[in-house]
């Protein structure tokens, strides 16, 4: 059984009239993410990246002669998602970026899709389902907000065996708080109830936000050159990202989410359940002021593979790593999992969840308080790391 909802709503404000626009004939710009979170660029090398500045820092927290965790370890491979990539770009030119641009007359419509991937599985342990939407509605419209574009709508799809309709309840309201804090529409959905499917007790979640922007407005990057300055925007923690290698921590370590985060005042489970922060109004107004020049959404690849993407050729980031406090809960998943340090940058957000180019008049104007200055662009490909 199945069942569909669609909103009524007003988007006359926004979205141009249809039966007026012409659709502009040129091919759209499509945008493609493989189950591991990756677009379309491959890996860096980051053990031995080079730039005009120095050498890359490279850390190892294991000890001497023994192998941390990998997220290929835990049954992720980047480098097999980003051949996927490399394959599907010859059958349709001009994917990779974080949303995919559709030209309708004067703007762009920008759409992102994507799922929370297994930080499902820790809210089906911890019995945490009312935030688990906010994850949901964050990873797309994050993703489509770094073209500049305002969300319009959100639709969702909730699958499970036996439909529970008070667990689907607590799901949906956190979608319905997610889509309040990124100012767009919830314009409907699609419930599945497949009977053996999935295991009892779990469920999986999709969405797929829309939004636009002016074709003059939009930001790709292109304007970008060597000195602008890299804002970083804090995380709540590790957003819906590299929760298969976080589980193999969690069981390394022998605790359960209800142990506390050594050292801190909250479980494992509130630090791990943390919703993703929904970026759109802080971007918004970010660019709003002016000189945002590129924007990278730190999500599956983390630094290494995500911020290079924003750059023209032969741009690279040199990243300052002493630049913000790295949230505890990264430190104990490193060192209960003796991960490497480019492992980890290739993996989490590291306490940044987004990532904005600006020029350096433009960067004097953000304050300490909204995001750290965490490094520059300089004359290279992909990301260096130093210490200050």
């Amino acid at each position: 059984m199945s069942a569909s909802f669609v909103a009524k709503t007003g988007l006359s404000g926004c979205l141009p009239d249809l039966n007026k626009a012409q659709v502009a004939l040129a091919a759209p710009k499509l945008s493609y993410r493989p189950i591991c979170g990756l677009k379309r660029f491959p890996a860096l090398g980051a053990n031995n990246k080079r730039s005009n500045t120095g050498m890359i820092v490279h850390m190892s927290t294991g000890e001497s002669g023994v192998s941390g965790l990998t997220y290929k370890d835990a049954g992720v491979d980047i480098d097999a998602g980003s051949e996927l990539v490399r394959r599907i770009a010859k059958m349709a030119p001009g994917i990779g970026g974080f949303g995919g641009l559709f030209p309708l007359g004067d703007s762009y419509l920008v759409a992102g899709t994507d799922g929370v991937g297994t930080k499902l599985k820790l809210a089906f342990e911890s019995g945490i389902h009312d935030t688990i939407g906010i994850d949901l509605v964050a990873m797309s419209v994050n993703d489509i907000i770094t073209s500049g574009a305002k969300p319009l709508f959100f639709l969702d799809y909730f699958a499970t065996s036996r439909l529970d309709v008070d667990l689907a309840e607590k799901v949906i309201r956190g979608i319905v708080d997610g889509c309040q804090q990124s100012d767009c529409t919830l314009l409907g959905g699609e419930t599945a109830e497949m009977p053996g499917f999935y295991a009892d007790g779990e469920y999986d979640l999709s969405g797929f936000a829309v939004g636009i922007v002016k074709k003059e407005s939009v930001i790709d990057g292109k304007n970008i050159t060597v000195g602008d300055v890299l804002i970083g925007l804090p995380s709540s923690g590790v957003h819906s990202n590299g929760y298969s290698l976080v589980r193999r921590v969690l069981d390394k370590s022998g605790l359960s989410l209800k142990d506390e985060l050594p050292g801190e005042n909250i479980t494992l489970g509130q630090a791990l359940m943390a919703p993703t922060v929904i970026y759109v109004k802080q971007v918004l107004d970010i660019i709003s002021q002016g000189g945002v020049k590129g924007i990278a959404h730190i999500t599956g690849g983390g630094f290494t593979d995500n911020i290079p993407r924003v750059f023209p050729k032969g741009l690279g980031a040199l990243i300052y790593k002493d630049s913000w406090a790295v949230p505890p809960i990264f430190k104990w998943i490193q060192k209960v999992g003796r991960i490497e340090e480019d492992e980890m940058l290739r993996t989490f957000n590291n306490g940044i969840g987004m990532v904005l180019v600006l020029s350096r008049e433009a960067a004097e104007r953000i304050p300490n308080s909204v995001g750290y200055r965490i490094g520059e662009v300089v004359v290279d490909d992909g990301v260096t790391y130093h210490q200050r």
